[in-house]
């Protein structure tokens, strides 16, 4: 057998098996739509058919002019780009001293954070709600999105980091020469460098903002600062059989906006995934 007939082999492998991933993945979003477009009397009667007999795009109307589900999108909104302007504000600091500045122990702190951000925010979850209690930050804007940074930050110093390592030292030391100070060094220098990698941490944790139910679920009770996740699943358990084309619809309202982000940016956000493999 040819080498060439054997790469040809290899690349039909390949095809196959991202045909089953992507069928494993994207099935239950298809499924999802096909629930969202069917209407009242069809969900009733329980018709198992993939393709709705007569679709309707009634329950995305439904749910768009829904007054509490356009606030829930607004919340999650708010939230989500309040804490990657966060996360930027702490991390990149962070990755620039992790990078340049010596050090004791400089991997075993790297370490340390990696550490943290394998905690399930399930493990704290009581002491959490007790904590934030205390401080008087239940439904608090800015309890919640100081939690929504803490857990954001660790994978944002290891992505920019890898960014900063492969900014050239001698950059700095130019810049210092000139009589910049390492904070102006930092500001004039590394940050405007750092932009793509700025820009893909602040999608990324945008994007993971837009889709958190814990902290949220835990820290607001307020219907009003609800943001969509949990919003969704108080609907969720508030509605019954003649409703779910309805809740199709808000979730996949809800995921679209994640999965176009993703699509439309997966460059810079693979270049942030993978600098800090190459340059780390």
């Amino acid at each position: 057998m040819s080498t060439r007939v054997k790469e040809r082999i290899a690349d039909g492998f390949s095809y196959i098996f991202m045909l089953i991933v992507f069928v494993f993945f994207a099935g239950p979003l298809f499924w999802l739509l096909s629930l969202a477009l069917r209407s009242r009397k069809e969900i009733y009667l329980g018709v198992a058919r993939f393709i709705p007999k007569n679709p309707t795009l009634d329950n995305f109307t439904a749910v768009l002019t829904n007054a509490s589900f356009a606030g829930y999108l607004w919340n999650a909104l708010v939230l989500s780009c309040l804490s990657a302007v966060g996360v930027l504000i702490v991390s990149l600091p962070a990755a620039y001293a992790f990078s340049r500045l010596p050090m004791r122990g400089k991997p075993g702190w790297m370490l340390a954070i990696l550490a943290f951000q394998m905690v399930s925010p399930l493990v704290i979850m009581v002491p959490l709600y007790r904590y934030m209690s205390w401080l008087g930050l239940i439904d608090n804007l800015f309890g919640v999105t100081m939690v929504y940074v803490a857990l954001g930050v660790p994978l944002a110093v290891w992505l920019l980091k890898g960014f900063v390592d492969g900014i050239p030292k001698s950059l700095d030391e130019a810049a210092m020469i000139d009589g910049c100070t390492p904070f102006s060094a930092f500001w004039r220098i590394i940050v405007p460098l750092s932009s793509p990698g700025v820009a893909s941490v602040f999608i990324i944790t945008v994007i993971a903002g837009w889709s958190q139910f814990l902290v949220p679920f835990l820290l607001i009770t307020k219907n009003n600062m609800t943001p969509v996740a949990v919003g969704i699943f108080n609907y969720a358990g508030s509605s019954n059989d003649s409703s779910i084309q309805l809740l199709a619809a808000a979730c996949l309202i809800s995921v679209v906006p994640a999965i176009v982000a993703f699509l439309a940016l997966q460059r810079l956000i693979l270049e942030a995934m993978t600098a800090g493999a190459v340059k780390g």
